[in-house]
Formats: C-alpha cells, structure tokens, sequence
C-alpha cells in the first residue's frame, strides 16, 4: 500500500514524499481512513510507530478542504502532549507535512516565556499543539479561545495520567464543543484510560498496533547478572566494551539519574540526566547534544524519556529494570526503529529478579543472559539461550549500519576491559547463592528455552515513522 491509496491531496502527497516516504506504518493504515471519515479513534500505539502522521496527515487533508472565512483565523485543532519534547515533535511533524497547504500552527509549552507564544495566537492559527499546563495559563489569560475546536486529539493518554494530568485535561475538553471529533493514542489501554476515552469520545474506532508483550523484532537483547554495588562499574565496562557511540540509559529514580551520570562524567564518559526535576532548557540542551553526538550517555527516568524520538540510536541500556514489565518494552522499543538493528542490555541485581520474572513472562522469551564478564553475580545460572565464549559469541550487538557496531568482532570478550576479572572465562555459577526459584523467576529446562534471532528484514520502501 502506498501513501496514494489514501486519496491525500496533491500538496499533502507532495510534502509526504518531500520527506522520503511512500509507504505507510500498520497505524497509518488502520487510523487514517476513519480519521479522514470523522470518526472518533481510540488508538493504542507506541512512539516510534508512525502515530504522529496518521493522525496529523487525515487532520491536515480534512483542514485544508474547509472554506477560509475573512478574518482572523480561528481555532480548529488541539493536540494536548504531556511533554514539551514530544509537543514540538508533533509541531514539526504539522510544519512539514502541512507546508504546500497555507494553514497555520504553532506549538505552547511551559519552561520558557510566553510572550511569543501569545504573539503567535494573536495573529491566528489554524491547529495548536500544547501542553496541559500553560495551554490552561493561557486560557485563564484569555490568550486562548477553544470555541471553535472541531477536532481534539489527545497523544501519549497514559504518560499524560501518569504525570497527573488527568484534571487538567478534564477541565480543558469541557471548554472543548461537545460536537467534534476526538482522537486519543495511548501505549497502553489500562482501565483508567478506556475510563477516559468512554468519557470524551462517541463510537470510537478502536485501533491497535505492536502489542505490548511483543517487542521489536530488530531489537537484540541480553541481561547481565550483576551485584548492586557494582552495577555502575558494569556500565561504565559496557559502554567500552560494546563500543557503543550512544545510549539511552534508564534508571527508576531521578536521583539515581544524577548518580549514574555523575560517575559517568568522572571517568571521562559524557552523559547527562533527564528528569522531572530537570529545568526544561537543561533537557532540551541535553537531549541537543545527545541528538549531536556531543552526549554518548543521556541518563533517563521513564517519565522523561516519553516522547524521545532518536533516529538510529543502537542501544538501550536498562541500568535498573523496571517494576512493571510494559515499561521494558517501551524502553527497548527507543531502538531498532523503522527496520533498523537495535540491542537492548539490561543489568539485574538480586531484587530485580522477580521483576525479570515478569518481563519474560510478559514477551514470552527468556532473555539470554550473558555469563563472562568482570562483575559476575552468583544469580547467573546457565541455561540454553545464554551466552557464553563456548558459543563463540558475546553480548548480542546491533549491525554497524546504525552506528552501533564494533570492530573487533564477536569473541571473546577484552582481557583488560574493566577490572580484571578473577574468574577468567568460566561461567558465574550459582556458589552460595539461593536457587533462582527462591526470588521469583523459575528456570526453565534447556529444551523449553529459546532466544529471538535478529530478522532480517528487507526494507525496500521506507516507512513514515514520525
């Protein structure tokens, strides 16, 4: 299918393919007809797979067929994004793909000043992307005046309640005509957020794409046992050994961000922290020099990374494993983007274990645990998909086409990466420890075991994953 079989307007097609793409992601296939239709859509997809556009696109066509009335224009789209990250990546995304159609839009977030962004509304526009917070400052100013809102969308719902935001776009869809056409995307369908949809759409189409318990097929991932104390060490190991040039690294608090980050930058590795605690200038200079490569390490809380859209990122690095296991696929699913390779490493420490339990339970594989490295755990029990220089291999890595790969090859691993490693090239074994049954996560037997190989993929058409 192409972009053509969706009937677009010359100026839209012109401007999709001005961007390199032709062919359309399973969402833009299965949202964009009933968008361009009018239906209310209740869509569960993740970042990374097209959503912008197939809600942006249908959006745009629907716009530029209205009648322009003299005067000053008024409001007819809002998009409410939990973020100011992911609020200026849809703006760009309605800059590029409405460039040949004359209509207007501009982008409200707080962190900066709003004298320009009130400028911008005086002088008329015809879609606005915003977040909650200074969308209701400007409200309450009378900079802002949602009566003639005929479509409302609603990006990333889950994060958006997650962040608490649920009165404050409760109390903007009631300033909202009740007679329009509403939009929600989510990356996950909790209770909470088919509660809120039930309450703000009628009849909606449900879509859906990339359930959560699968993850992306280009991602390779492995976990490495590894004890507490010496996790930041293990990283800092990683990151040379793997050769990586850039990675998102995740840890489950703000002031573990700073910890983690903190070390990195005092053994010369450059790194900087996202969090909710962040000024909004310091992440958006962060997430610049990660996007430049100035940053090879940008430590971040699951809250904060929502909404980061990096092009060929080769690696994702969960310093802590989450507590809830969709949030591990959300995290890995930052890489192998848009058909290309992507690795996944993950550090476990005793605790984590039964949150493992839960990941692999939820993706349905077991996750091949890497057994030589410097800071080996007595949690590491070998099993079938683990990886081991017997295999002739080591850690899983992505190809070097997205920057990620190494020159050295896939043996053995280096004798002076690290501290030296006392136990040589024999595996962690279980020693003193408790067997793994005892802290949640059941072994299973070699020949019920698998390991997800890399697809090779051909991508003769490249698809629209904004």
């Amino acid at each position: 299918m192409q972009f053509s079989d969706f009937a677009l307007s010359e100026p839209i097609l012109k401007a999709v393919i001005a961007e390199g793409y032709d062919t359309p992601t399973p969402i833009q296939v299965q949202a964009i007809p009933p968008i361009l239709q009018g239906r209310d859509l209740l869509g569960c997809a993740q970042t990374g797979t097209g959503k912008t556009a197939a809600f942006a696109l249908p959006i745009l066509e629907n716009l530029s067929k209205q009648p322009v009335r003299p005067g000053k224009r008024a409001l007819k789209v809002l998009v409410l994004s939990p973020t100011r990250e992911l609020a200026s990546q849809i703006g760009d995304s309605f800059a590029n793909y409405g460039k040949n159609t004359g209509l207007r839009h501009t982008t409200i977030f707080g962190g900066v000043n709003q004298n320009r962004q009130i400028e911008a509304l005086s002088r008329g526009v015809d879609i606005l992307v915003a977040t909650p917070g200074r969308l209701l400052d400007l409200m309450g100013q009378g900079a802002i005046n949602l009566n003639d809102i005929s479509v409302f969308v609603l990006d990333e719902a889950d994060r958006m309640l997650d962040m608490g935001f649920v009165h404050d776009v409760k109390r903007i869809a009631v300033k909202v005509p009740k007679v329009r056409q509403t939009l929600l995307f989510s990356a996950t369908m909790p209770d909470s957020i088919r509660s809120l949809a039930a309450s703000l759409q009628n009849d909606p189409v449900e879509v859906a794409v990339t359930p959560v318990s699968s993850t992306a097929e280009m991602v390779e991932q492995c976990i490495y046992f590894v004890e507490k104390n010496d996790k930041r060490s293990l990283l800092s190991w990683v990151l040379e050994r793997e050769n990586v040039d850039r990675a998102i690294v995740f840890t489950r608090t703000k002031h573990g961000a700073n910890r983690v980050s903190e070390y990195l930058d005092k053994r010369g590795v450059s790194s900087a922290a996202i969090h909710g605690n962040k000024s909004q200038n310091a992440r958006e200079r962060a997430l610049e020099g990660f996007k430049e490569g100035k940053i090879r390490a940008l430590i971040a809380t699951d809250i904060a990374a929502r909404g980061i859209d990096i092009s060929e990122l080769g690696f994702v690095i969960n310093f802590d494993l989450p507590n809830v296991p969709e949030a591990y696929v959300h995290r890995i699913g930052r890489t192998g983007r848009a058909g290309a390779s992507g690795c996944a490493i993950s550090f476990c420490e005793q605790e984590e274990r039964p949150y493992l339990a839960d990941i692999e339970r939820l993706i349905k594989r077991n996750v091949p645990v890497v057994l030589e490295h410097p800071f080996p755990s007595p949690l590491g029990v070998p099993r079938a998909t683990d990886l081991s220089p017997s295999r002739g291999r080591s850690a899983p890595r992505p190809a070097p086409s997205n920057g990620g790969g190494r020159s050295n090859g896939g043996g053995r691993p280096n004798s002076n990466g690290g501290r030296p490693a006392s136990n040589g090239g024999r595996p962690a074994s279980t020693g003193g420890g408790r067997p793994a049954e005892r802290h949640g996560h059941a072994q299973p037997r070699p020949d019920q075991a698998h390991r997800q190989e890399p697809a090779q993929r051909a991508h003769r058409d490249r698809p629209l994953a904004r």
